[in-house]
């Protein structure tokens, strides 16, 4: 969302990145007490219902790297970096799945104020500027007969079996490219609470050699092959020239009439980009830059 980005919420496509799919995360400048007058003025004086002492995140309980109800996501600790910057007391969450229906339950129900990783784009909220940017990622292991390769059109990955999940923009690139003959395809409805992620099971798949390759959501796959200690290489895919694009700019969703809370946090994450960097690069989040060179600190 992937699980993948939230923006997969109430939609199919990029639905995807429950990617974040879905997407989950992130000391030091204290807002200006003009800044701070102003959020607690938006509660309801200017039609915002944002919690001025609690920062109240809506998020999926078992999604890793993203989020968790064990605070171990990426995604929580940048909630609690969001929540010291902006002076909130404490952080509280409203879990829900990312299934159909996520905005509307939480956000859109005002149970919370913010989503911590959606895809900027969507409709379903308001976005702050990106936080990141990431894209898919075509993982091998090293030293076989795929090194080298570089996009999905590559001739070298005819007739190998290479994990997908379903309905990700990947899969349109490898139809194109008559892939998805020999490929095994990963279910992308499925509870993480019961059933282990789609991201871990093609990389473990991949390591047991019932998959030659897997094309993942990057987050997924940095977290998830250093979890396992996998010796894999992982290659963006930034060179594809047609199909899907594959990679996107990740925001916090807000909203879309709290205004206010949006220009906080776009002033967050301005001033505390190179912290955020160090935070996604600790979970191996392939980043890149606006013109697809990596950011590597």
């Amino acid at each position: 969302m992937p699980k993948h980005p939230a923006w997969a919420d109430d939609m199919n496509g990029c639905g995807a990145l429950k990617l974040r799919v879905v997407l989950p995360i992130l000391g030091a400048l204290a807002l200006l007490p003009s800044n701070a007058q102003a959020q607690g003025a938006g509660l309801g004086a200017a039609g915002e219902l944002v919690d001025p002492d609690i920062l109240r995140v809506c998020a999926d309980p078992s999604n890793m790297p993203f989020t968790d109800k064990s605070g171990e996501g990426f995604e929580n600790k940048l909630a609690e970096l969001v929540a010291a910057k902006t002076g909130r007391k404490s952080v509280a969450y409203t879990w829900f799945p990312l299934v159909t229906g996520f905005v509307r339950n939480t956000l859109g129900a005002n149970r919370c104020d913010i989503i911590m990783g959606y895809a900027q784009g969507d409709e379903l909220v308001q976005n702050t500027n990106a936080y990141y940017r990431s894209t898919y990622v075509l993982v091998y292991p090293k030293g076989n007969d795929i090194e080298g390769v570089e996009t999905i059109e590559d001739p070298k990955l005819t007739g190998k079996t290479i994990g997908v999940v379903e309905r990700t923009p990947p899969t349109a690139n490898m139809a194109a490219n008559k892939l998805l003959r020999t490929a095994k395809i990963y279910p992308l409805a499925v509870d993480t609470r019961v059933t282990p992620s789609m991201g871990e099971v093609m990389i473990k798949d991949m390591l047991a050699h019932k998959i030659d390759a897997a094309v993942l959501w990057g987050p997924m796959a940095g977290y998830y092959a250093k979890q396992l200690g996998a010796d894999v290489a992982i290659v963006p895919l930034i060179k594809e020239k047609t199909g899907s694009r594959m990679s996107y700019r990740i925001t916090m969703g807000v909203r879309p009439s709290d205004q206010e809370w949006k220009r906080t946090l776009n002033r967050v994450i301005r001033e505390n980009q190179a912290e955020i960097n160090r935070l996604l690069l600790s979970y191996n989040v392939p980043l890149i830059d606006e013109h697809d060179n990596p950011i590597t600190q």
